[in-house]
C-alpha cells in the first residue's frame, strides 16, 4: 500500500505587529532601515523609523511612460510594483565626495573622504531587485576593478526580500528568470498575504544572521496551508506579467542585428535623456567632477553617475565615438541584453519595467527586443 506525505512547512508566520517588530529590532541593532514609503506621488525609497511609514493600501498602475498611484481596497504593504528608485541608490550612490583639497600657507593638503557607510537593512527587496544587487555585485566587486564605495556600503547590508504576488503592467522578471519568487541572497524572505484568513506574512530566513533575527521575533507556526497558499499566490504572478521579452538566445539576437533598420526607427523616437539608465537598478557607469570655491583654496572632486546617451560619454579627442542617437541607443540596448555576458556573465537586464515606465517617450526594451526578433527571423530578401 503506498501513501502520500505532506512536506514540511517552511519557516515562520508573521502579523502586522510582527513586521512592525522586525523595523524596530532592525534599528535597534545598529541598522538603518530604507523600505517603500508614500512621498510625493510616488512609492520612494527612504529611511523608515517604524513599519507604519510602509504604503499600507497602496498600489501603482504602471504603463510605458505612466506611473499612478492608486488606493487599494485591502492593507496591503507591498503589493506595488519597482518604483522609479532601486537600491542602487544606496549601495552606488549618483554622487560621491572623493577627497578634498585645502590650500593654507602655500601648502596644499589632500584628504580622502573617508566617512564611514551606513549599515543598512532593506526591507521590500523584490526579487528582480535581489538579482540586480548580485549583479552589481559582480560588476563593482567581483573583477579586478572592485569599488571600494559600493563594497563598504553593501558588506554590512541586511537584505529582506519580498516575494510579489500582484506584477505591474510592464513588469516582465518571469521571463528573465529573476522572479516572481525570491532567488538566493536575502537574508529574510517575506511573502505577504491578506485574505479572509487576515493579513499576515509567511517569513524564511537564508542567512545566519536572518534566523537569528528571526528567532527575535513573534511568529506563529506556519502551516502547510499557509505556505502552499503563498507559493501559488507567487505562481499566478508568473502567469500575470504585464510583459515578456522574447524567448531566444538575447545574446545572439543582440550580435545579430546590428544593422537592422529597427534602430533608426527606435532613434528617431528616443530623447537620449537617459532616464532608462537613471531609473536601471544595474546602470553602474560613472565620471568624475572637480569643483573649486572662488578663492581657489578648496577643491573637491566627486564621481556622479554618467549615461551612454551623454554625447561626452565617448567623447574623444576627434569626437564623440557615437555621435548619432542611433548608435547609443543601440549601445545601451546591445550592452544591456547582449554583451554584458561576456563581460560579467549574465543579462543587465532582470525584468524590472523601469525603463519602459520612466521613458517620457514610452518606448518599451521589450517591444524593440522583439522587433529585432522579428526582423532576425524574416525570410531572406525581405525588409
Amino acid at each position: 500500500m503506498s501513501t502520500t506525505t505532506t512536506p514540511a512547512a517552511e519557516g515562520a508566520v508573521i502579523g502586522k505587529d510582527g513586521l512592525a517588530t522586525l523595523v524596530d529590532l532592525l534599528r535597534a541593532r545598529g541598522f538603518t532601515v530604507v523600505g517603500p514609503t508614500v512621498r510625493d506621488g510616488a512609492i520612494v525609497l527612504a529611511e523608515l523609523e517604524s513599519a507604519d511609514q510602509l504604503p499600507y493600501g497602496w498600489g501603482v498602475e504602471l504603463e510605458a511612460g505612466h506611473y499612478r498611484l492608486r488606493e487599494r481596497e485591502d492593507g496591503a504593504a507591498f503589493a506595488h510594483a519597482a518604483g522609479p528608485q532601486s537600491w542602487k541608490t544606496f549601495l552606488h550612490p549618483a554622487r560621491v565626495r572623493q577627497w578634498r583639497a585645502e590650500r593654507s600657507d602655500g601648502q596644499l593638503v589632500i584628504e580622502e573622504d573617508d566617512t564611514p557607510p551606513p549599515r543598512f537593512a532593506f526591507l521590500g527587496v523584490r526579487p528582480c531587485d535581489l538579482r540586480a544587487i548580485a549583479v552589481q555585485d559582480r560588476v563593482l566587486t567581483g573583477g579586478r576593478h572592485r569599488d571600494p564605495v559600493y563594497q563598504g556600503r553593501r558588506s554590512g547590508a541586511f537584505l529582506v526580500a519580498v516575494e510579489c504576488t500582484e506584477p505591474g503592467a510592464t513588469c516582465f522578471c518571469a521571463s528573465m528568470g529573476t522572479g516572481p519568487a525570491a532567488g538566493p541572497g536575502y537574508d529574510l524572505a517575506l511573502t505577504e498575504l491578506v485574505d479572509a484568513d487576515g493579513h499576515r506574512f509567511w517569513i524564511r530566513s537564508g542567512s545566519p544572521e536572518g534566523a537569528d533575527i528571526l528567532a527575535a521575533l513573534p511568529t506563529s507556526a506556519a502551516s502547510e496551508a499557509v505556505c502552499e497558499t503563498a507559493r501559488q499566490a507567487v505562481a499566478s504572478a508568473a502567469d500575470r506579467m504585464g510583459r515578456t521579452m522574447p524567448d531566444t538566445d538575447l545574446r545572439r539576437l543582440m550580435a545579430g542585428t546590428l544593422d537592422a533598420p529597427r534602430w533608426d526607427d527606435v532613434a528617431s523616437r528616443c530623447l537620449t535623456c537617459g532616464n532608462c539608465t537613471m531609473v536601471c537598478p544595474t546602470c553602474y557607469c560613472t565620471t568624475t567632477e572637480d569643483v573649486t570655491d572662488l578663492t581657489g583654496d578648496h577643491a573637491e572632486r566627486w564621481r556622479v553617475w554618467d549615461v551612454c546617451f551623454d554625447l561626452d560619454f565617448s567623447q574623444l579627442h576627434g569626437g564623440p565615438v557615437r555621435p548619432s542617437a542611433r548608435s547609443r541607443y543601440r549601445q545601451w540596448l546591445t550592452h544591456k541584453l547582449g554583451t554584458w555576458y561576456d563581460q560579467f556573465g549574465s543579462s543587465g537586464c532582470v525584468g524590472c519595467g523601469r525603463c519602459i515606465v520612466w521613458c517620457p517617450v514610452a518606448i518599451d526594451i521589450t517591444e524593440e527586443a522583439a522587433a529585432l526578433h522579428d526582423w532576425a527571423d524574416r525570410p531572406d530578401g525581405e525588409p
